[in-house]
């Protein structure tokens, strides 16, 4: 399963801070995919994995809009 979290328009911590809440009640091995706008999104959601133990899969910027997807830890 695959739950969608758009959090375009809004900056640091944010995104971050939507998507922790947005990931809990996930299965282990589930995905998240968060869409950004803001510039930081990518390094932002890299260190929130590190710190938490999720699995940062991907991250990808087209035309200013960023796509992540982070697998919740098992």
């Amino acid at each position: 399963m695959k739950k969608l979290l758009d959090a375009r328009g809004l900056l640091c911590p944010l995104p971050v801070l939507r998507a922790r809440k947005a990931i809990l009640p996930l299965l282990p091995g589930e995905e998240l995919e968060v869409l950004a706008t803001d510039p930081a999104a990518i390094a932002d959601f890299s260190a929130f994995c590190d710190q938490t133990g999720h699995t940062y899969v991907s991250g990808e910027e087209i035309d200013g809009e960023y796509k992540i997807r982070l697998r919740r830890k098992t």
